[in-house]
């Protein structure tokens, strides 16, 4: 039996209301409507026969033509017959394209009445404005609100909806009814509404009830939420929660809005079909009655959801997604830590170069201060490249300093030569170079590596680490951590202390570390065993779960898979620095295994953001995979 045809468009959601309504009597086409407008146009016979004409029924978005008072008494000839149907095949396209246009619900179909047989011959009055209808027939498909893309992106789900366009527009505030999954995703989300309105469901409250118990974390972000509700009513009488709460009555200045909690009833009638009892539908029948309540304002629901949304939808009802935990919309605009400067960017910006020479660090480096047009789009600790095409040296530096339009640059230390190979590690591509450069500066507390896998985040960090640790006893010792969520099914629990729990997920610093035991050949096999016993005194690996509250001092913290850390998580680890401690945060935004954590909402996503532009950060996104061929044409196709 072969296998149904997949749809290539996707399916439009019709409200109820709209659903079109069966009749006994067929459908009259968009052709057949364009037949009887064409032959009413233009002066035609009467049959001999009684015609059914279209009887249409009152509708909003169609205009019934009216019937002809007394059409011609005459019988059809053969020239008025071609003549009437020419036209008919002349206008068949344009009343397609009309029916195509028109409002995207269907209206219910029209109903066939017989009409007498017309004695007086007349022309009727041409009709000014026609709309035809759409019809069910095969010739006429039902035309959605909008076209949907061929391609979804991540980032539709944080697209306002058309009333929140609307009054942002017109310049009104909105009504935002919050989901409970809102306040447990973001404890904070109250204030997040700027100028307008929040309004809280009786069965929110009730939700974050059920909540509250447990040490998870949100039953953390309910119980704080709770607190903050409380603080809110504190000291407030009847009236006022009636009126609405001051959100800004806590000190947050940003909240200009008011608090509205419910204080009654809303009745409002939902499809047949819903449960009454269930949570989400009475939040949405809430909604409904809100916008009965107030038909000149703007109430949107604001839940994370999916379902609830695409529900909300098919009713009717101005839905969104909480995004204002968002960093970006389109993560492809992401800060890649690495711009190409202009061909022409010597010829421009080298009238009043000055340059010297600097050790830093026990290294010689060349400084540049450029002044031109181009200078104000860059950024602290970039790094910038020219290769020209006419066979010139390339360029590449890294921006230190910026002053309106003046820059100094910085040559790079080419970590690619074998002479400046860092334990053994040397850079195989232009990214891993720069990445090793901002690695191996003591200046540079915070570094951030993007990259697909294969690219060497891991690796190059591990042998910075070791560099630095064992070498130039810049750091004590390097600590290891990562978030223990699994791709698959979860295996339950392990046993042993904290580092045997962890080591299992650590399998990739084990695999990298074996490649770096690998390069040191001189001592033979009880020298690479002592090596390798060093090495493991020398590194930590500690769990997110006992972080809370800790100080790291002169230590090489490494992160590794940082995509799945929420930005709050990312915060409590970044706060753990003290002097003398540099941090390492790697992981690949598109193997996020987090549930409810998407490419814009990463804590990896949050500190690129936040911390570019800082002198003491630095980020580098690596573009090629360095791993094998087969890995990377696996990272190409799959």
């Amino acid at each position: 039996m072969p296998l149904p045809k997949l749809p290539s468009k996707p399916a439009t959601i019709l409200p109820a209301k709209d659903y079109p309504q069966a009749t006994a009597q067929r459908p009259v086409s968009a052709i057949a409507a364009a037949a009887a407008q064409v032959v009413e146009l233009a002066p035609a016979p009467a049959p001999k026969k009684a015609a059914p004409a279209v009887k249409a029924v009152p509708s909003p978005k169609v205009v019934a033509v009216p019937a002809p008072a007394a059409p011609v008494a005459k019988a059809p000839t053969k020239t008025t017959r071609s003549k009437a149907v020419a036209a008919v095949l002349r206008a068949a396209p344009a009343v397609l394209k009309a029916a195509a246009e028109a409002a995207p619900t269907v209206a219910p179909v029209a109903k066939l009445a017989p009409v007498p047989t017309p004695a007086a011959p007349t022309v009727a009055k041409p009709v000014a404005k026609t709309k035809a209808a759409p019809s069910r027939s095969k010739v006429t498909p039902i035309a959605a609100e909008a076209p949907h893309p061929t391609k979804h992106k991540a980032n539709e789900s944080g697209i306002k909806s058309s009333t929140s366009r609307n009054a942002d527009q017109a310049g009104t505030t909105k009504l935002f009814v919050l989901d409970t999954n809102v306040l447990m995703h973001d404890p904070s989300s109250l204030f997040r509404f700027e100028e307008h309105d929040v309004y809280l469901p009786m069965m929110t409250l009730e939700e974050l009830d059920n909540h509250k118990k447990g040490m998870t974390e949100v039953a953390r972000n309910a119980r704080q939420v709770s607190r903050t509700l409380d603080a809110l009513v504190s000291n407030t009488d009847d009236d006022a929660i009636e009126s609405g709460i001051l959100l800004s009555k806590l000190g947050n200045k940003d909240a200009k809005g008011r608090l509205y909690f419910q204080t009654r009833m809303q009745t409002a009638d939902l499809p047949l079909g819903l449960p009454v009892g269930k949570a989400d539908n009475q939040i949405l029948a809430v909604v409904r009655s809100l916008e009965a309540d107030q038909p000149g304002r703007a109430i949107v629901l604001v839940s994370k959801d999916i379902n609830m949304r695409i529900k909300a939808r098919a009713l009717g009802l101005p839905a969104e997604d909480y995004f204002n935990d968002h960093v970006m919309e389109d993560t492809d605009l992401l800060y890649s830590g690495i711009i190409q400067l202009p061909d022409d960017f010597w010829n421009k910006h080298g009238k009043d170069l000055e340059s010297w020479q600097e050790n830093k660090n026990g290294q010689s480096a060349t400084f540049y201060r450029v002044t031109g047009p181009f200078i104000p789009s860059l950024l602290a600790n970039q790094f910038v490249f020219l290769e020209p095409k006419n066979g010139e040296a390339p360029f590449y530096g890294q921006v230190k300093q910026i002053n309106g339009k003046t820059a100094v640059l910085q040559t790079l230390r080419d970590f690619s030569h074998n002479k400046n190979n860092v334990w053994g590690v040397t850079a195989r591509n232009r990214e891993q170079n720069f990445a090793l450069n901002l690695l191996m500066n003591p200046e540079c507390d915070f570094v951030t590596l993007l990259g697909q896998a294969g690219t060497g985040k891991t690796l190059l960090a591990l042998a910075a680490g070791l560099a630095q640790v064992l070498e130039t006893k810049l750091y004590n010792e390097i600590i290891v951590t990562r978030v223990t969520v699994p791709v698959g099914e979860d295996i339950g629990f392990l046993p042993g202390t904290e580092e045997e729990k962890m080591s299992p997920w650590m399998g990739a610093f084990d695999d990298n570390l074996e490649v770096l035991n690998k390069s040191d050949t001189d001592g033979g096999e009880w020298g690479r065993a002592a090596t390798q016993d060093l090495i493991r005194s020398r590194i930590k690996i500690k769990s997110l779960n006992f972080m809370r509250g800790r100080t790291f001092v002169n230590k090489f913290l490494i992160i590794d898979e940082a995509q799945n850390l929420t930005p709050k998580q990312m915060k409590t680890l970044v706060t753990r620095a003290g002097p003398g401690t540099k941090i390492l945060c790697l992981g690949n935004i598109a193997q996020i295994d987090t549930p409810y954590l998407t490419e814009g909402s990463s804590g990896l996503t949050y500190v690129v953001d936040r911390f570019k532009g800082w002198a003491h950060s630095g980020h580098v996104t690596l573009a090629r995979g360095e791993r094998s061929r087969l890995a990377d044409h696996a990272s190409e196709v799959l």
